[in-house]
């Protein structure tokens, strides 16, 4: 992650990449793409047939029904939500927090882009209260709101919004004749996944909602990518799903032929893909909740992660001792962080929060281990923690923050 220097601590315009699970790739996936390298012609834009049919089964055995003409596959999920956010024009809504990635598509274009709270219990999903006042305020100073970007299963947070609220929002977006992006890269991490429920807001608003997923989230490595986004049925879906292709031809955002190979074989979901997924989800969960309870052992704020490779900690209670050591806001907080643990810790203010706001995204990828060897050591362990990079790692973590609330006991209040 490279630093970013703008005059001031300014607005941050690119942020770091999705967090990586650190884990090589099992072997069946690398011998699929292997085979494939020696295939010189190029894919179509928008995905060969074979990845298009994977991703349909893909979704129809998560109760979204995929016909044909309705999926797009571009390399990695940001190229699709550009095409999206330019084929629906107009200006775009987040959650603050939201993904690093979201907003820069939408500048890119020279789009406005507005973050709407979220509520205390998740992050990804904007309180709906707050989302239709932005949407009035927006539209009452001249602004052309159509695009509102969600994850349920979210990153910076790590959280999983509960289909309560997330209902009542969806129905708030489309009050407000808004069209969702609802980004499901994580949805396949639950930490819980027969204690935590989620739902698709494809799955309460079919018209109006298209779906994008990284396979980087929980099917490829990162240095393979690939994306696959679903569009709503009927003629409204269609001329959109026309649009973004038109789009994506002229980034010339194709998938690799092997790597379409590899996407298509990990979305039909094989016993070898799907039993390394759940090795590496318990994994990144165990070390989550050790990370968690680390963070809020020393009196920072952090919702419990429920999904994906990482959790997000909000230093306020410790600012006195942040002070006293120089740190004053999220990037300075990103800058001392990193370096005190050796590993990327990027600030908040990367994923559209208050720059002020002392507050970080922590990644469990970095804490398994510097080596291959290593990290794969951890998949097989019976107890990852008992390991000695993962020691060596949160005991750097517990040693950083535990000094942060002994030195704010100390410290004079002003």
């Amino acid at each position: 992650m490279r630093r970013t220097v703008t005059e001031g601590h300014g607005p941050v315009r690119y942020g770091p990449p999705l967090p990586d699970d650190g884990l090589p790739p099992p072997p069946e996936l690398t011998e699929v793409l292997a085979r494939a390298a020696g295939r010189a012609a190029a894919d179509p834009v928008g995905g060969a047939p074979a990845l298009l049919d994977a991703a349909r089964g893909y979704w129809d055995r998560r109760g979204l029904p995929t016909g044909p003409g309705r999926v797009a596959a571009a390399p990695g999920a940001p190229p699709l939500l550009l095409a999206l956010t330019a084929a629906l024009g107009g200006d775009v809504l987040v959650p603050r927090p939201c993904a690093a990635w979201w907003a820069p598509y939408a500048r890119l274009l020279g789009r406005p882009v507005f973050h709407v709270p979220t509520p205390a219990e998740s992050g990804g999903v904007p309180d709906p209260y707050a989302l239709l006042e932005t949407v009035r305020r927006v539209r009452a100073e001249g602004g052309d709101p159509r695009l509102l970007v969600l994850s349920v299963a979210d990153d910076p947070t790590g959280t999983v919004a509960p289909p309560e609220l997330l209902h009542e929002t969806v129905e708030a977006a489309a009050g407000a004749g808004l069209h969702l992006a609802a980004d499901e890269t994580w949805r396949d991490t639950l930490h819980g996944p027969h204690a935590t429920v989620l739902l698709s807001p494809a799955e309460m608003l079919p018209e109006r909602v298209t779906v994008v997923t990284d396979l980087a989230g929980a099917l490829l490595p990162p240095g393979w990518p690939a994306a696959v986004a679903r569009f709503p049925a009927g003629a409204g879906g269609d001329a959109l799903h026309a649009r973004v292709l038109d789009v994506l031809t002229a980034l010339g955002a194709r998938v690799s032929a092997p790597v379409t190979a590899a996407a298509a074989y990990a979305l039909a979901e094989p016993a070898p893909v799907t039993a390394h997924r759940a090795a590496a989800v318990r994994l990144h969960a165990r070390v989550a909740a050790a990370a968690h309870a680390v963070v809020t052992g020393a009196g920072a704020l952090s919702r419990p992660p429920r999904a994906g490779r990482h959790l997000y900690a909000d230093l306020s209670p410790l600012r006195e001792a942040l002070a006293a050591r120089g740190v004053g806001d999220a990037q300075e907080l990103e800058d001392f962080l990193t370096g005190r643990l050796g590993l990327p810790v990027p600030g908040g203010h990367r994923f559209g929060d208050d720059l002020a706001t002392p507050r970080v995204r922590l990644s469990t990828g970095p804490l398994l281990g510097a080596s291959d060897e290593q990290r794969a050591a951890c998949l097989t362990a019976p107890d990852p923690l008992e390991l000695p990079e993962p020691q060596r790692a949160l005991n750097d973590l517990k040693t950083v923050f535990d000094d942060l609330r002994d030195a704010q006991r100390w410290e004079p209040h002003r």
